[in-house]
């Protein structure tokens, strides 16, 4: 029996179902920070504990995401998505009776891996699902959706701890998850179109654990180095980083020069989008991830919010994110990508001058109101630069790579992610540890952040030279590709 979904196109309870997959990783980045107090408490966790709670999470998201997208391609990416979102949704549950710290982070690696399975999928089924305008609205939903989970993590973990529905303290905020998982799988197979290409390729084993090493390495070094001060494992970790990149390198384009199928294709570097995307993941991205951490840490520890509070100091921030989302498409196809991406990091650094204004005038009476207007120009210039990011970084990629292609720039944006709360942590510690001083720790950093946005627009405006036919959404197949057919079936019920 045939499902009657139109094999070719997705459709808008598609589009939901798929969208409503991608709330569940991302809120499990932020819902968990404002939890870890009460974990502590709990399961007499050490602060080192505490840190890998969290990184456990963002490492095995991170180095499963090349194999997730894969996978999707082999063998089929609706099949691939219900089985990351059964693996999450059985993860969440563990997460929420674990007995012990050993077994949460058991279950969060667990998570981490399921929330691989799903994202790929989401990305390349838009992409090969999708044409003309719907697939850019659809990718400007995709970033909106994103960014709004991220502070929805925050807020809602606020809520759970303060009101403790049940009496389940900080496990209603995996056990929330299990619900959405349920209505995910019911609905999947009825929705959304199968899709994968034709022929299955081999798995690149070397290409695999080179990527799993050096990103490993990377995020490991960065979630443990301040708390074990630096040591040499933390500094043998990080030397060890370019290293197996460069022998991934290495190997991945050996693969293709034999007429491999290497697990991160070597000649999508050479598609001018796919430079530029990657180029956005590591400036913004970073950016994005430092900013949450220095400005969360400032209003608790600084003025003295309470975490829910603190989630609440951002809602503006999501709420101008989403609108802002919601009017990506029409401003790209007007502006072009370019030209929309510039904005956005013009309207995001006027946020932070009016932020950085507003901490150094208004100290120490700064409020959640007094937050609002700064917050929410930072959102909506946010959500510009995240609709871009994807529609320029996928705009070349053929339908055949498109598992590889999104995992390649999910890959970067995480380890972006783990890198930002170094970079801009850094800065805020060296300014805070002399004298204690917050105020002078958040405009130091605030500095930072903007200096690195301004190095993206210069980027942008460099790069745009290479850009051709910036308005529109370049969906060919690039020569120096292999061109491979990918088929959507239409599977039986």
């Amino acid at each position: 029996m045939k499902s009657g979904i139109d094999s070719t196109t997705l459709g808008q309870s598609g589009l939901i179902v798929l969208l409503a997959g991608q709330l569940l990783p991302m809120i499990d980045f932020s819902i968990v920070n404002v939890a870890l107090d009460a974990m502590s408490a709990t399961l007499h966790a050490t602060p080192i504990q505490l840190e890998l709670i969290v990184a456990v999470y963002g490492i095995a998201f991170a180095v499963s995401l090349a194999m997730g997208g894969r996978l999707g391609d082999n063998f089929g990416r609706r099949r691939v998505f219900s089985t990351g979102v059964l693996l999450f949704g059985i993860a969440s549950l563990v997460c929420g009776i674990a007995p012990n710290v050993w077994a949460l982070l058991l279950a969060r690696a667990l998570q981490g891996i399921g929330a691989a399975l799903i994202v790929p999928q989401i990305l390349a089924t838009l992409h090969v699902t999708l044409h003309g305008r719907e697939h850019s609205r659809a990718l400007g939903l995709y970033g909106g959706i994103g960014g709004m989970a991220f502070i929805i993590g925050q807020v809602l973990g606020g809520f759970l701890i303060n009101a403790d529905p049940g009496g389940y303290g900080w496990r209603s905020v995996f056990l929330i998850n299990i619900p959405l998982c349920l209505a995910i799988l019911l609905l999947a197979p009825r929705s959304i179109p199968e899709t994968q290409n034709e022929r299955r390729v081999a798995i690149d084993w070397p290409g695999t654990l080179y990527l799993v090493g050096a990103i490993g390495c990377l995020l490991t070094a960065l979630a443990l180095g301040p708390l074990l001060h630096w040591s040499w494992p933390c500094l043998v970790l990080l030397l060890a980083f370019p290293l197996l990149l460069r022998r991934l390198w290495q190997v991945e384009r050996g693969i293709e020069k034999r007429g491999g199928a290497p697990l991160l294709p070597p000649a999508l570097m050479r598609l001018h989008g796919v430079r530029f995307g990657l180029t956005i993941a590591v400036l913004f991205f970073c950016c994005w991830s430092g900013f949450m951490f220095v400005v969360a840490l400032t209003l608790q520890s600084g003025l003295g919010l309470t975490a829910f509070q603190s989630g609440n100091a951002f809602i503006a921030l999501g709420v101008a994110y989403f609108i802002s989302s919601l009017l990506s498409t029409r401003v790209v196809e007007r502006l072009g990508k370019v030209p929309t991406l510039i904005t956005g990091c013009l309207i995001q650094m006027s946020g932070l001058l009016i932020l950085a204004w507003t901490f150094n005038h208004g100290w120490p009476n700064v409020g959640i109101v007094q937050l609002i207007p700064a917050t929410a120009l930072i959102g909506f210039g946010q959500a510009f630069i995240v609709s871009c990011f994807f529609r320029i970084g996928l705009a070349e990629v053929p339908k055949s790579h498109a598992g590889a292609g999104s995992a390649m720039l999910s890959t970067v944006q995480q380890a972006a992610f783990g890198l930002g709360p170094m970079v801009l942590g850094a800065v805020y510690s060296h300014a805070l540890l002399p004298e204690g001083n917050y105020q002078h720790a958040v405009l130091l950093a605030l500095g930072a952040e903007w200096a690195i946005m301004l190095a993206l627009v210069i980027s942008a405006v460099i790069l745009r030279r290479g850009t051709t036919q910036e308005n529109a959404n370049v969906q060919g197949n690039a020569p120096a590709l292999k061109p491979a057919v990918c088929a959507v079936r239409d599977k039986a019920e």
